[in-house]
């Protein structure tokens, strides 16, 4: 009976957010709407999957990977993402579960006006909500498609509810109860329009550990794209097309690390693929070059580095 109170309670108080001031980033965006930000947009062909008990994570997500065709079956994924013993899912298990599908899961910035940058990009978005309170929570998994900052109203996958309207203002005080969190869970060869390098490279890190080594080349590359100048973007090309069984390739992305960044492990590694090839002296100019730079950089691979340059002397 008490807990029946207790929820009852928590959500006269959600009901009741629009009495409250209006949080800071919903005042923001209503007071000045972004520049080159569509006062309205609306993703209406997102496929909904309606949650069973406790599943709004598998079905989220499933909603999610269907949007970019790939595998969706919430039944499977509740397998995979959904944990009995918390009646629900982890963030972790989300980002783990979308990368096992093929799909990049990205976190983007905490900021309520990423979240209608990524709709307006074309990208759903799955966020958490907290529609309890911070002692009190109830967890809950939904996709954001749409926006009317006229109406100051957020369009959401939710539940039960295929097409649900909130109020933005009440949106943010149940995502900013889940520490806004929010992620787009988009093919290899996509990046989040709003997503931070960083974010970016964590998400392209933790996709090469779960993808085939084509699909994670694909994701480095689309890095690069946008940030040429990532060297662990030019590094994890390497590796990936090396480990696809892409020598030439792999080389070419080490070079192109190494000659950009003066890296000593790449040109390790251009050294070791140089020399696997049959040309000991461009392996041996590589390896020349990584010695040098860890004379006065990157001391840790100063003895792969001679290592690397025995071996080409070798007999």
């Amino acid at each position: 009976m008490i807990a029946r109170q207790l929820i009852a309670c928590a959500a006269l108080l959600l009901g009741g957010c629009a009495t409250l001031a209006t949080p800071p980033q919903t005042a923001a965006l209503l007071a000045a709407p972004p520049a080159g930000l569509p006062p309205r947009a609306e993703r209406a062909d997102v496929p909904f999957f309606a949650q069973t008990r406790d599943h709004c994570g598998p079905a989220a997500l499933a909603t999610a990977l269907a949007d970019v065709q790939l595998p969706a079956d919430p039944d499977r994924l509740a397998d995979a993402v959904f944990l009995p013993s918390r009646a629900g899912s982890l963030q972790i298990e989300m980002l783990g579960g979308a990368r096992r599908q093929g799909a990049v899961a990205t976190r983007l910035p905490r900021e309520l006006e990423a979240l209608l940058r990524e709709v307006a990009a074309d990208h759903a978005v799955v966020v958490l909500q907290n529609l309890g309170l911070d002692w009190l929570p109830r967890w809950h998994y939904a996709v954001v498609v749409g926006y009317d900052l006229a109406a100051h109203e957020l369009i959401l996958r939710s539940g039960t509810t295929a097409r649900e309207t909130l109020p933005l203002r009440t949106f943010e005080y149940t995502w900013a109860r889940g520490g806004r969190w929010a992620i787009t869970v988009l093919p290899p060869d996509r990046l989040p329009a709003t997503a931070t390098e960083a974010d970016a490279q964590e998400a392209a890190i933790g996709f090469e550990r779960a993808a085939p080594p084509a699909r994670a080349a694909l994701a480095w590359r689309t890095l690069l794209a946008r940030w040429p100048g990532n060297l662990l973007a030019g590094i994890g090309l390497g590796n990936t097309l090396n480990a696809a069984g892409d020598a030439a390739g792999a080389s070419a992305a080490f070079e192109a690390a190494a000659q950009r960044h003066d890296s000593a492990v790449a040109w390790i590694n251009l050294a070791r693929l140089r020399l696997d090839a049959g040309d000991r002296a461009g392996a041996r100019a590589a390896a020349e070059r990584a010695v040098q730079r860890t004379e006065t950089a990157e001391a840790a691979w100063r003895d792969a580095a001679r290592a690397t340059l025995a071996a080409t002397n070798a007999p």
